[in-house]
Formats: structure tokens, sequence, C-alpha cells
């Protein structure tokens, strides 16, 4: 019988110890992800030294030399640059798809009321920069291609600046962060899937349907062969890479598929998480880094800076994330549409807000999309625009998060 007296969320010794388990793997989640952001930072100085170093010449040969995989008809000829922007970034939205999952299942947005004040910033901190881009490239079809350059949002790199303040930062504030994170992925997932498709296979498009309806009812069936999830998501992601739809939707919908289980042993997703997560943070997403963040300086002078393409990308994740963030949670919270945690103050919101311009990783993976070989001239200006923007969200954001964050908390 129903006690009128209890809260309605009065919590049963289940769903506790799988609050406890969601709570721990999102602790060893963040740690994941600061220690990365470290990594990154390393990966993208050793990239911008080589760049710009007698090295130039070797890096640039590597990144297009071709390498093949399979025989005959089924081999796949591609770059080093293509195989890492088209086959490990697969293993990075895997992990992005399994931790949305998570999330969706039993992380922050299971309570369907902390969804609406993290997915209400996100949508801000997306919109926000993309006008600013947009107005700053009107009126130039081919710079209007990276619009959605500046909407993304690197968890890692924001986590890691977050790390450098200990224990001062509310856990509050860290889970709101991530939770915006985790909303502009998918947003970001939606962009790519929707607007970076080349021209369409039908044979290849109705393959990946075919293949994505096997999983959902390998799912829906509860069967727990991880190996066979995936094996059957490797062919999909042959049958996307062939459709015309970015390769690395296939492994997101492949971690959507994949069944989380009720422990931390006998769920293929958590196990696969935990084994993958390591290579995520401290090699793949590396990696991606070193081959993309190596921007030649030479030559480059204030008006290279300038430049509506990388002004329009700083600008947007510097000021559009700020404004989008948390001009749209402070709007949120006015309204009373939803509440802010009492242990974020304004000023912190804002330092957070102000992280959220950190693009890097997935505003680089955007813009190797929206500028490819038929867009020279931007392939470099952009990537300018990524790395000073996300330099300049990630120093202001520090100090005023230092200024603002009370002392040492106790752990």
């Amino acid at each position: 019988m129903h006690d009128s007296s209890r809260s309605p969320r009065q919590e049963t010794p289940e769903s506790l110890a799988m609050h406890r388990r969601a709570l721990a793997a999102l602790n060893a989640f963040m740690k994941m992800e600061a220690a990365g952001g470290i990594v990154l930072v390393l990966a993208t100085v050793v990239a911008m030294v080589v760049a710009n170093s007698a090295l130039a010449g070797d890096y640039q040969a590597w990144l297009h030399t071709h390498l093949s995989i399979g025989f005959g008809h089924l081999a796949l000829d591609k770059s080093v640059s293509h195989w890492i922007n088209d086959g490990l970034m697969v293993v990075f939205f895997l992990t992005v798809g399994m931790e949305l999952k998570r999330e969706l299942v039993e992380g922050q947005f299971a309570d369907r009321a902390n969804i609406t004040l993290p997915v209400i910033g996100a949508i801000g901190g997306m919109a926000v920069p993309m006008l600013i881009y947009a107005g700053m490239n009107a009126g130039d079809s081919a710079a209007l291609h990276g619009v959605a350059i500046p909407a993304a949002t690197d968890i890692a790199f924001a986590l890691g600046i977050l790390s450098l303040l200990g224990s001062r930062v509310p856990m509050a504030l860290k889970m709101l962060l991530l939770a915006i994170a985790v909303a502009d992925d998918l947003g970001a997932i939606i962009i790519i899937a929707v607007f970076y498709t080349d021209q369409l296979s039908v044979v290849g498009l109705v393959t990946a349907l075919a293949l994505t309806g096997v999983l959902a009812t390998l799912n829906r069936f509860k069967v727990g062969n991880l190996g066979l999830y995936l094996f059957v998501g490797f062919l999909l992601w042959l049958a996307v890479l062939n459709s015309g739809v970015h390769a690395t939707i296939a492994g997101v919908i492949l971690g959507l598929m994949i069944p989380l289980g009720k422990g931390s042993k006998d769920g293929s997703s958590e196990q696969l998480m935990h084994a993958l997560h390591p290579w995520v943070a401290f090699a793949i997403l590396p990696i991606f880094a070193f081959a993309n963040a190596g921007v030649p300086l030479a030559g480059l002078g204030l008006n290279d800076l300038l430049a509506p393409v990388p002004l329009g990308i700083a600008a947007g994740l510097f000021l559009g994330k700020q404004i989008g963030v948390f001009g749209f949670i402070w709007a949120c919270v006015r309204l009373k549409v939803a509440k802010l945690d009492p242990a974020i103050t304004w000023p912190a919101l804002f330092g957070m807000a102000t992280l959220c311009g950190i693009g890097f990783t997935m505003s680089l993976f955007v813009g190797s999309l929206s500028f490819g070989p038929e867009h020279l001239d931007y392939q470099l200006s952009h990537r300018l625009g990524i790395l000073g923007g996300s330099l300049l969200s990630a120093l202001v954001g520090y100090a005023i998060l230092r200024r603002v964050l009370p002392g040492h908390r106790p752990a």
C-alpha cells in the first residue's frame, strides 16, 4: 500500500545500490577524463612543435600516407588521417553512446527532473555560438559549412581544468558540467548525422538500417554476448562508412544498443566502457589531437587571426558559450522552469560556462568534416580559431573559478 506520508522519491535498497554504482562510475569517469585532458594538452603541444619544426614535412607525409586493410574488392584504402578520423574516432563515439545510455538509464538523466537544466544550457551553448559564427560569416557560403564548429564542448579538457582546482570545486558543479557536455555530445551527434553526409548510397543505408535492426533485436531479447554485438557493430561500421553518413554514427548506435546490465560484472556495456575508457582517454584522443592540432604558424599574422572564419569560431567558443550556457540557465531558473543546486553560486556557474568554450576535440572533429580538400583556404584557419577560442576559454574560466570558489574543502 502506498504511504502518502513518505516522499515520492523514497529509495529502495535496489535503487540505492544502483545510485551508488552510478555515482562510483561517474567519479571514475571524471577522474579518467581529467587525467586524459592533461594528456590531450601534451599531445597538442607536441603537434604544434612538430608542425613548426624541421619535422613538419615528415608530419604531413605521415598524415597523408595511405594504408590498405583487407584484400581485393573488400579492401579499404584510406590515409592515416582518415583512418584516425573515421576509424579510431568510432571507438570514441562508441564510449559516448554507452555513456549516454548509462546517464539515461541510471545516471543523472534517469531522473527526468535533472534533465531540464543541463539540456537547456546545452541548447543555449550550441545555438548562440552558431549564431555568432553565422553572423560573422554571412554571405560566404563556403565558410558557413563550419557553422557547427563552435557548438561543441570538450569534456576531457574542461574537467582537466576543473581538476586543477581540486576539492574547491563542488560536486554539483562538476556534475552539471558533465551533464551539459553529455547533452552537447548528443546535439553534436545529431548535427553530424543530419548535416555532414556525403551523397547517400541506398544500398549502404538500407544495410546499415537492417544491421541496426539486428542490434535492436539482440538488445530487445537481452542477449548478453558482447562479442556478437561487436561483430554486428563492425559490419554496421562498414555499412555506414559506405552509406554516405559519417562512420562515427555507427559507434554511437552500437553504444546505445549494448545492454547495460544490472551489475558491474555482468553488464556488457559497463565491462566494455571499463576496458575502452583508458584507451580512449590516453591513446585515441591524444592521437587524434596530434593528427589534427598541428598548425604551421610560419607567415601568419594578425590579419589571419582576425579573418571571419577563425574569429567567428573563437568568438563563438569564448563569448557564445558564456552567453548561451549561462544566459539560458539563468533564464530557466528565473522563470522557475528548473532549480539550480544550492552548492552552485552564480559566479561559479559563469566560470563553468566559460570552460564550456573549450571545444577542442569535438570542434576539430566537426571542422575536419566541414572543410575538406575543396576548402583548403579554411583547413588551417578553422584550427586557429579552435585553438585560440579554446585556450582563451580555459585560461579565463580557470581564473574566474579560482577567484570565486571558496577555499579548500575537506575531502
